[in-house]
């Protein structure tokens, strides 16, 4: 079992930037790929971004790219997403997305990114 919290969410202007967290726990050890995804009102769940936990490489989606970077921090466990320039289109809640070895995948529980135009 992998725990994925996180934080960071907020209300932000447009052009302004945010940065998430996502803390994992549990079977991190396991770890394939982390990454972020985003649901706005009445939208299907989109991809944003995610990372190789092992070697770093990361994918964005074209909507957020040279927008927004992720990162990590294996030592803590922990994937970042730095959003900048957002946009009110980027308001959607945010969740964290675990992927092991073996396919087995972990969702956390969303954090809110709200732009204002």
């Amino acid at each position: 079992q992998v725990q994925l919290v996180e934080s960071g969410g907020g209300n932000v202007q447009a052009g302004g930037s945010l940065r998430l967290s996502c803390a994992a726990s549990g079977r991190t050890f396991s770890t394939y790929i982390m990454g972020w995804f985003r649901q706005a009102p009445g939208k299907e769940r989109e991809f944003v971004a995610r990372i190789n936990w092992s070697g770093g490489s990361t994918s964005y989606a074209d909507s957020v790219k040279g927008r927004f970077t992720i990162s990590l921090d294996t030592a803590k466990d922990t994937v970042y997403l730095q959003m900048n320039s957002l946009k009110f289109e980027d308001t959607a809640v945010y969740y964290c997305h675990s992927v092991l070895y073996g396919a087995q995948e972990y969702w956390g529980q969303g954090t809110q990114v709200t732009v204002s135009s």
